[in-house]
């Protein structure tokens, strides 16, 4: 069988024209001109090449393999005479002499079309994966992915860092999100866990003396799937720092990133350094979220006191009241109504809304409960006519997150009020370092339990005292977003034993159970640990910004689907009893 290739389906030229070459791929498609007269596509991974089929032998030959075989063809490479310029190798044909089958697909239907594959339903799609990656659009994100991950190693490198790989079969730690368990057959009744993140072992790499650690370390989290984020694993660019504050943090990120956004990005405008901060408390007030798209020039303004003692529901004391104003709006009552109902369905809080009109009157919505305050609203709100203006009202949480959401809706739906094509990055800073569980009730933390709070154990002490409430306290915690998309968090820190403490009692936790819930980290914390701080970027949400994609399974090579299925190999599957009884494990029907 010859199959060794002189060149591939994407190499060849006019200048080649003459040669005799041997060429190996997909036969993607077969058009019949005759009876011995046929043009083939071959495809390989590098592009595509027209045969032409020129003897009523060879026409035999290729009638009887099916598309999407792997073929060998030696034959002569001639000028072509009617020239596709869309194409790299448009100049040139190959008139084969030889053509033998490599590996025969013994189907006549396929799936769905190979080149067509993204209009199919995303079930089949992911069921016939291997098929659905034949097609070089969709090929052509896992080469990106491969070549942002390269660009990553290459430049965190050259910053310094090493590269050392974390354990994958660890302990169940508390990081915001249910674990993987898998069963120890040696020790009945225990359990190994996937890790959620290296966040322990990475900083007791700096208890150890490594002063600049990374990975592209894969994360497991057994989480719902959404747009951007995938169920079941994922992979981050993890790095940490001995010796080191968030500036120093900041500062190799503003470095490494720009330039791979830049190279790589469906756009070629990012952020230069130094990226803008934005404490929490700010972006919840002015963007309605902690992760705002900066390309939009929407902000968000409170009119809680502007609004106060009307009598309408909405407005009721206590409420918090948002408004959102966008110039030059000329939605139809339609395009609104569109607008409302899918921030409602976002949200879960259905926004108000009126217009200034070009004869100076309020009007439309909610402009007849604003009517007798009128010039307050214009002057407070700086209107001109023509001028939207989006309206949230509830607890002041409700009211901030239905404002993010409008904004990032009429920011996309208005032109002239999002520059779409452009990586826009900031830090959102000043977490809060706890917050009221939704579940609970009670004081939890808001980020992780790792963070250094600023005040450090002072702040701690005073609001285990009682004059200082817990909720008020910030941490060294930050996020880099980019377009609105999270891309990651990260932390300084709490490097000291005696603050852990004391802040682990503020969640009703004592000396005790961090003992027990973090034993290595906390005895190596006792040795002399250096203050440290890391992040860690999302590699797949990154590559699915740079790829300009909606949708983070376009960006994965074998990606789940949003049940946490892999329908493609079957798993989650069932496994026999034999194999349960290695590792100790009964099933007990419902």
């Amino acid at each position: 069988m010859t199959q060794s290739r002189t060149h591939t389906c994407g190499e060849l030229r006019l200048r080649d024209a003459g040669k005799t070459v041997t060429l190996v791929g997909w036969m993607e498609n077969v058009r019949e001109v005759g009876a011995s007269l046929a043009f083939v596509v071959l495809r390989d991974f590098y592009g595509t090449t027209q045969l032409v089929i020129e003897s009523e032998e060879m026409m035999k030959t290729v009638k009887s393999v099916n598309k999407e075989s792997t073929i060998s063809i030696t034959g002569t490479v001639r000028e072509r005479a009617s020239k596709n310029p869309k194409l790299a190798t448009g100049e040139i044909e190959v008139v084969p002499t030889e053509l033998s089958v490599l590996g025969r697909c013994r189907y006549n239907e396929l799936p769905f079309e190979i080149n067509r594959s993204r209009d199919a339903d995303e079930s089949v799609r992911l069921k016939y994966r291997y098929l659905d990656l034949r097609n070089p659009a969709v090929k052509s994100n896992i080469v990106l992915r491969c070549n942002v991950v390269s660009a990553l190693r290459q430049a965190m490198t050259e910053h310094g860092f090493l590269e050392i790989t974390t354990p994958i079969l660890t302990v169940s730690s508390p990081e915001g999100a249910r674990d993987y368990l898998v069963p120890a057959r040696k020790h009945p009744g225990k359990f190994y866990a996937l890790p959620q993140a290296p966040q322990q072992f990475k900083q007791l790499l700096m208890t150890s003396g490594f002063d600049r650690y990374f990975q592209i370390a894969p994360c497991f989290r057994d989480e719902d799937a959404r747009g951007d984020r995938s169920p079941g694993e994922f992979y981050q660019l993890d790095m940490e720092m001995a010796f080191a504050n968030q500036d120093d943090v900041f500062a190799v990120l503003e470095d490494v990133l720009p330039p791979i956004f830049a190279k790589f990005g469906k756009y070629n405008i990012a952020s230069s350094a130094p990226f803008k901060r934005i404490a929490f408390n700010d972006a919840m007030e002015r963007y309605g979220s902690d992760k705002p798209d900066l390309r939009i020039d929407l902000v968000v303004d409170d009119i809680t006191e502007l609004v106060k003692g009307i009598d309408f529901a909405p407005f009721a004391d206590g409420n918090t009241v948002k408004a959102i104003v966008v110039e030059n709006c000329e939605l139809a009552r339609k395009a609104v109504d569109k607008l409302v109902a899918e921030t409602e369905v976002i949200s879960g809080c259905k926004p108000m809304w009126f217009k200034l009109g070009e004869d100076g009157e309020l009007s439309g919505g909610i402009a007849k409960f604003l009517a007798d305050r009128k010039d307050e609203v214009i002057a407070k709100l700086n209107l001109k006519p023509g001028c939207f203006v989006g309206v949230t009202a509830g607890k002041k949480s409700a009211a901030q997150k239905t404002a993010g959401v409008l904004r990032k809706l009429l920011g996309a739906a208005v032109p002239g009020h999002m520059d779409k094509e452009r990586y826009e990055f900031c830090w959102i800073v000043d977490f809060p370092m706890y917050e009221i569980g939704e579940e609970s009730g009670e004081l939890e933390f808001c980020h992780n339990p790792f963070s250094m709070p600023n005040g450090g154990a002072e702040i701690l002490d005073k609001a285990m005292r009682g004059e200082v409430d817990p909720l008020s306290i910030n941490a060294f915690q930050y996020d880099l977003v980019c377009n609105g998309v999270e891309l990651s968090s990260g932390a300084v820190r709490n490097h000291d034993p005696e603050i852990m403490i004391k802040a682990f009692q503020l969640v009703r936790l004592g000396e005790e159970d961090v003992k027990a819930k973090f034993p290595a980290m906390y005895n190596a914390f006792c040795y002399g640990a250096p203050p440290h701080a890391g992040i860690a970027p999302g590699v797949d949400r990154m590559v699915m910004l740079l790829a300009g994609e909606e949708s983070i399974r376009e960006i994965i090579p074998f990606p789940m689907n949003k049940n946490a299925q892999d329908i493609m190999m079957g798993a989650p599957s069932t496994v026999e009893q034999k194999q349960l009884d290695e590792v100790h494990i009964r099933i007990v029907e419902e």
